[in-house]
């Protein structure tokens, strides 16, 4: 019987030869991850059902990540992280990037930043694997060509004491990219392309798989970038097939062995879209959804009061490579805030070159705010003294992967979602503007 990847991952995960879509099945977990917002209420169910003294199910597949409310002096936002401590403690858990002190935290050899890059950074996203994390945003793994999807804390919790959970195979939806990147387009413009399509119900519980040349010539930041996005079109997560480029990236993050499962020929989608590429031009999605898709040139009359580059979805150092690119030589009009996603990446802006001159450099000349610690920040608002917050009803142009309305704060503010390129390019002008002025 032909099958998808996905089917075939959550075959083997289930013991099965075959699956198909609308079963429900037990499978077994490869890796289960959860942070600072989320972990402490899952560790109270898991305490609550299995016992005060129970164990976990494999202390070596548990990933903790503090990331989202790190650095503020909020007294709440610091507990979850003791409790994450505490657990961590307690059961021997192997993959713990904890942060202690919060004044610097590169004083923190362990602490890592945003869950989702830190987890490819650290060899835990494998292909044929199944990873379940308690932030939406886990489908950003499905670009290793895993099984990748969020979870609640309940579930979280359930798999903690036995390493199952019960799952629905999704339908598939593929979608075929093909034709050569254009130089001012990026991946994020053609997943705002996709959602747009879409909306931000049009898959929901299903599988969105892509492929292509345009999406076998991708990097992995950018793979991930697809991926990651998925969720904002209500999906259940996104899959891409492992190639060459995955494992070499894989090389030397993980010595673990791994399958690698592609989708059959003769196989029956959900749907199938395809795309070409190079018919496509720069997006923003307006506020307040991820599918108000808008081209971003027709938005020139729009005002900004601040640019935010970063989160798991625009803060990898490929990200900030690409705004560097674009703002080399100019200066920006308005408060352009810089929040790599890892500790890597935020060594990586002080190290990486694009013509004689480190990303940093480049951006404090042209007058950035200086990059900031690694961490989630103001993707999702978070505490009032939380770096790039929205406290104002001001407009931005982000990065990040939701403008629903308070996402990054006050909830009169206006967020425009868009590439590194554009976003780079709306810091220069002041409005949002078409990469393609500045290329």
């Amino acid at each position: 019987m032909a099958m998808t990847m996905v089917e075939k991952i959550l075959a083997k995960a289930s013991g099965k030869s075959t699956v198909t879509p609308g079963e429900n099945i037990w499978i077994d977990v490869d890796v289960l991850m959860t942070h600072d917002v989320c972990g402490p209420g899952t560790i109270g169910i898991f305490k609550k059902e299995f016992g005060e003294n129970a164990k976990v199910w494999d202390r070596e597949k548990i990933v903790l990540i503090p990331d989202h409310y790190i650095f503020t002096a909020d007294k709440r936002a610091n507990r979850n992280v003791d409790i994450l401590r505490d657990f961590a403690q307690e059961q021997n858990i192997k993959y713990f990037y904890d942060i202690i002190d919060r004044s610097n935290f590169k004083a923190n050899p362990d602490y890592k930043g945003v869950c989702h890059v830190a987890l490819a950074q650290e060899g835990h996203t494998r292909p044929g694997e199944v990873l379940f994390g308690t932030d939406s945003h886990t489908c950003n793994a499905g670009a290793f060509g895993q099984f990748a999807t969020g979870i609640g804390n309940t579930d979280a919790a359930f798999i903690l004491g036995t390493g199952k959970l019960l799952v629905k195979v999704p339908a598939t939806m593929r979608f075929v990219l093909n034709g050569e990147m254009p130089d001012y387009l990026l991946a994020k413009d053609l997943i705002l392309q996709i959602i747009g399509d879409i909306s931000v119900s049009g898959a929901t519980y299903r599988t969105m798989e892509f492929a292509g040349e345009t999406v076998e010539q991708m990097t992995m930041e950018e793979r991930m970038t697809l991926c990651n996005m998925v969720i904002e079109a209500g999906g259940k997560n996104g899959v891409i097939a492992a190639d060459e480029t995955t494992f070499k990236y894989l090389q030397g993050r993980t010595d673990k062995t791994f399958e690698s499962f592609h989708t059959d020929e003769n196989v029956a989608f959900y749907s199938d879209r395809s795309y070409d590429v190079t018919k496509l031009e720069p997006v923003v999605a307006k506020p307040h959804s991820p599918d108000n898709r808008e081209l971003a040139r027709n938005c020139r009359d729009v005002k900004i009061d601040r640019v935010y580059i970063g989160s798991c979805t625009g803060g990898k150092i490929s990200d900030f490579l690409h705004a560097a690119k674009l703002m080399k030589g100019h200066q920006v009009k308005v408060p352009t805030y810089l929040v790599p996603a890892t500790q890597k990446v935020y060594e990586d802006l002080f190290s990486l070159k694009h013509d004689g001159k480190t990303l940093s450099e480049i951006f404090l000349d042209a007058g950035c705010i200086e990059p900031a610690a690694p961490s989630c920040a103001a993707c999702l608002g978070g505490p009032k003294d939380t770096f790039g917050r929205l406290n104002e009803p001001e407009i931005c142009v982000s990065t990040t992967n939701r403008n629903f309305p308070g996402r990054m704060g006050n909830k009169q503010a206006q967020v425009y979602l868009a590439s590194p390129y554009t976003a780079a390019a709306s810091a220069l002008t002041g409005y949002v503007t078409d990469p393609r002025e500045f290329m």
